[in-house]
């Protein structure tokens, strides 16, 4: 196997022979691995950070797209969101979806994780908290006798002779050295990317998995759909948005914004704030809702009692921080009702695999993210067991990642270069949440520039490969939000075309997206079931 040249040196570098490997320990990894286990698979989870703290999902309250067994309750709940995503969800994938995250919480109430009961005496099944649920799936992955790497960031798949997947390396942060693990199948589950934006919980998601994949060729969905801002305090992380519902927004001097409570405020909020500062307080709550949202959210109030004040009877200042593929729809396409991509035996799951199916082209915010990483991570760990028993490793087993881990280049690499130059093309709203053609394309210019540069430098050093491997995956997927939004020539969804302000009936569609050094994008055939009912 072809050593990294960055590690020659190192010592006590593991090497471990599996059926199954997932990448992420969030909901989705997590759910996956049990589900690959469950199926009779030998599996290995290797999270970037300590399984069951990384991740958007561990720190905050999560309200769960959960709907009780009932045809006509379930229909409606698909449907109600149907127009926000441009119809572009899929009305058998949502059943699906809602039927697993039913009985995927009544596994989790079955096995201790307590949930409230409701003024009637029945268990409240609509929202997990972070910790308690992160804390319980690190405890049943271990109970599944899944080997768990934690601290150990994946930074290349392996491929075997034949083109297979085989499995994935990385370093152990804390130990120094590599680790291997080969493997019949591999899930993506790394979550998606924030861009650092400095989100919440989002900060270790930057698009690795997107471009692992991508390196053995697997294609993409919906990247135009990767513009979702939360709306945060100035002064801190925290990007719950939905009690923002009871906020008054106002200008420097107090004079409420017209729009910025409705549904479209956030693009009201986004202009304003390009003009100078917005603030906003919760005064719409009444006292008992006012202690609801306390024991709901306590997060959200922690860095406002830090800085001593008090959202629902003083304005404090906001903002807009992009959230990217996390909050948005974007990400890994799925071929198969297993979560299969469109490479043989790489599978995907939560935030990386695209949210389309269930979401079209709006984000699933909290609730449908949250279900889909329940369901996907379930279907996903089934599918890649059912694989790996069916696969045959070859021989040559090498690494497939490029940019950053091999040597001979010409470039010095400088991973907090590359970083500032993406995100000065993804952070402004000028740019990202108000698109046009001529803005599209001078940022791809300049993007497809910053991943020449890369292509061109030298190995990272240790000390910097996990950095430089983020830079890498943050460029790429930039490339290819903007790649997509550019074929989609309307504004349909989160996508917000300022040159094509309104619907095109014609491109009720997906678009695809793949390549590295060569970035495509092209819509996909148009969705005849979607048309007919929107018709009807």
């Amino acid at each position: 196997m072809e050593p990294f040249r960055i590690h020659a040196a190192a010592r006590g570098a593991i090497e471990i022979e599996a059926d199954v490997l997932v990448l992420g320990g969030g909901p989705a990894g997590t759910w996956a691995a049990v589900a690959a286990a469950n199926a009779g698979a030998r599996v290995v989870l290797a999270d970037k950070g300590f399984c069951g703290t990384s991740g958007a999902t561990a720190p905050s309250g999560n309200s769960i797209w959960y709907v009780p067994p009932d045809t006509d309750r379930r229909q409606a709940a698909a449907a109600s969101r149907e127009a926000l995503g441009g119809y572009l969800a899929d009305r058998r994938w949502s059943m699906r979806v809602l039927d697993k995250t039913y009985t995927g919480l009544d596994y989790l109430a079955e096995r201790g994780y307590p949930f409230p009961q409701d003024d009637g005496g029945a268990s409240a099944r609509g929202s997990l908290q972070g910790p308690e649920y992160m804390r319980l799936m690190r405890k049943l992955v271990k109970g599944a006798r899944v080997r768990i790497l934690d601290h150990s960031p994946a930074l290349e798949l392996l491929v075997d002779g034949g083109g297979a997947v085989a499995g994935a390396r990385g370093v152990r942060r804390q130990k120094g050295d590599d680790w291997v693990v080969k493997a019949g199948a591999v899930v993506i589950a790394t979550g998606g990317c924030a861009f650092l934006s400095g989100a919440l919980g989002c900060n270790v998601l930057t698009g690795d998995g997107l471009l692992m994949a991508a390196e053995l060729g697997a294609e993409l969905s919906g990247m135009e759909f990767s513009n979702a801002y939360g709306i945060s305090p100035a002064f801190a992380s925290v990007t719950k948005t939905l009690l923002y519902k009871w906020a008054t927004f106002t200008d420097p001097e107090g004079q409420p914004i017209p729009g910025a409570a409705s549904q479209g405020g956030r693009s009201v909020i986004a202009k304003w704030l390009a003009k100078g500062p917005v603030y906003a307080q919760l005064d719409k709550a009444d006292p008992a809702l006012r202690l609801s949202m306390r024991e709901a959210q306590p997060n959200f109030f922690l860095p406002f009692d830090r800085a001593g004040i008090d959202p629902f009877e003083q304005r404090f200042p906001i903002t807009l921080r992009l959230e990217g593929t996390v909050r948005g729809t974007g990400g890994l396409r799925i071929v198969g009702d297993d979560c299969a991509t469109t490479v043989p035996g790489l599978y995907a799951a939560g935030d990386a695999a695209t949210r389309e199916l269930i979401c079209g082209g709006f984000t699933g915010g909290g609730s449908h993210n949250a279900a889909w990483a329940i369901s996907s991570g379930q279907w996903a760990g089934a599918g890649a067991a059912a694989f790996a028993r069916r696969a045959r490793l070859g021989a040559d087993i090498i690494g497939a990642g490029r940019v950053a881990l091999r040597e001979g280049r010409a470039r010095a690499n400088d991973p907090a270069a590359t970083i500032r130059a993406v995100q000065e093309e993804v952070f402004p709203y000028e740019r990202n949440y108000f698109r046009s053609g001529p803005k599209l394309d001078a940022s791809l210019a300049r993007l497809d520039r910053l991943w020449s540069d890369l292509r061109m430098a030298d190995a990272a050093s240790l000390e910097n490969v996990i950095r430089a491997r983020e830079a890498a995956a943050m460029t790429a997927v930039a490339r290819w939000m903007y790649r997509s939004a550019g074929v989609r020539t309307e504004s349909r969804g989160m996508h917000r075309r300022e040159d094509y302000p309104t619907v095109d009936p014609s491109q009720l569609h997906h678009v695809y997206s793949c390549g590295l050094d060569d970035v495509w994008a092209a819509s996909a055939a148009p969705l005849v079931r979607q048309q007919a009912e929107v018709a009807a």
